[in-house]
């Protein structure tokens, strides 16, 4: 990601309350481990790394956003946290029992995604799919999903929870999203 981007991020969360987890993983709560090692990828103010945490997980959270870090380990002071480029970040093999990939997308991340997980790992993933550009149409499309994508790039997953369409998540808009629960087969 460019210092834009992270400057654009910084000034979200300075101005943002402290997030709650997304309730897609509430909801997939029961395949997650009783214990293990879990990496929030792009995780803003820690709202989801700090569900795993209270879940009994070890969390990695990562973002580009120095803010967002600073949010989550003030609130969270468990959260193993840093400040980093996914773009430029070379991630260790079997490193992870549980991977959340929310609303962020970068699709060469994706093959890596397998080998990062322990055997037995699963992948929570939820972003935003092309409808949203109905509602709004300033969204850059090039991050966001065309229909089926994300079932289709995890096809050789086992794939235990998939859904596609519009979501209300309490905000200005609903959200078109593709929400995914898998595990490398």
């Amino acid at each position: 990601m460019s210092q834009a981007d992270a400057i654009k991020w910084n000034e979200r969360y300075r101005s943002e309350a402290f997030q709650s987890p997304r309730e897609f993983l509430i909801e997939q709560a029961s395949y997650l481990p009783p214990h293990g090692v879990a990496l929030d990828l792009a995780m803003g103010a820690g709202g989801n790394a700090g569900f795993l945490l209270e879940c009994g997980l070890l969390v990695f959270g990562v973002d580009v956003s120095e803010e967002g870090v600073r949010r989550a380990k003030q609130r969270w002071p468990q959260i193993n946290a840093a400040v980093l480029d996914l773009e430029r970040y070379h991630w260790p093999v079997c490193a992870f029992d549980v991977i959340l990939n929310f609303y962020y997308c970068q699709r060469d991340l994706w093959p890596q995604l397998r080998s990062m997980l322990r055997p037995g790992g699963v992948l929570i993933f939820e972003t935003l799919t092309r409808d949203m550009l109905q509602i709004r149409p300033d969204y850059n499309p090039d991050y966001l999903l065309a229909p089926d994508e994300l079932r289709r790039a995890f096809a050789d997953w086992e794939v235990l929870v998939y859904r596609e369409g519009w979501v209300d998540m309490g905000g200005r808009w609903p959200r078109a999203v593709a929400s995914l629960v898998a595990r490398p087969r």
